[in-house]
């Protein structure tokens, strides 16, 4: 059997057990590189991963939200939430209100200065993407979507046994 990129990649002797092992860890290893090329392109306007998608949600939904409702949003769990909002609203980026009906509930907005750095970013971001995904047809990106789908949705009949 020939020795699959990966398996070269990772200098792996023998061939993977199973092809869900190597799928898994092509997955993986391939968050890792973008994660590292997304986290690089933020470092430079003085975010990090997190804070970006915290942003992005905000100017995504028009208008303030709760910050509860920002964490459910956010694509990768971040078990603090109120600490990024903290370090976001030091910076100027978001500004937060108690809400008056329900004082347990913190709403979350961009501010001028945080929408501003989004549109600074926008660019490098859309040109960040194109580089690393770009070379994939309109067909592929959506089948390669379509399976990332599949995949999670084992996820979700096994978070309803919990």
């Amino acid at each position: 059997m020939a020795s699959s990129k990966l398996q070269h990649e990772l200098k792996k002797r023998q061939p993977f057990d199973r092809p869900e092992v190597e799928a898994i860890l092509n997955l993986l290893r391939t968050s890792d590189q973008f994660q590292n090329r997304f986290g690089r392109l933020f470092r430079k306007f003085g975010l990090t991963t997190s804070q970006y998608n915290v942003l992005r949600i905000l100017r995504g939904e028009g208008k303030p939200l709760p910050s509860l409702e920002i964490a459910d949003r956010m694509v990768q769990v971040v078990p603090a939430i109120t600490g990024l909002i903290d370090r976001l609203e030091k910076q100027g980026l978001v500004q937060r209100e108690r809400c008056q009906e329900d004082r347990r509930v913190v709403y979350v907005e961009l501010t001028a200065k945080g929408a501003k750095l989004l549109k600074q970013l926008d660019g490098p971001d859309r040109e960040l993407h194109q580089k690393l995904i770009g070379h994939l047809s309109r067909q592929e990106l959506q089948e390669l979507s379509r399976l990332l789908v599949k995949a999670r949705e084992s996820l979700a009949s096994d978070e309803a046994g919990d």
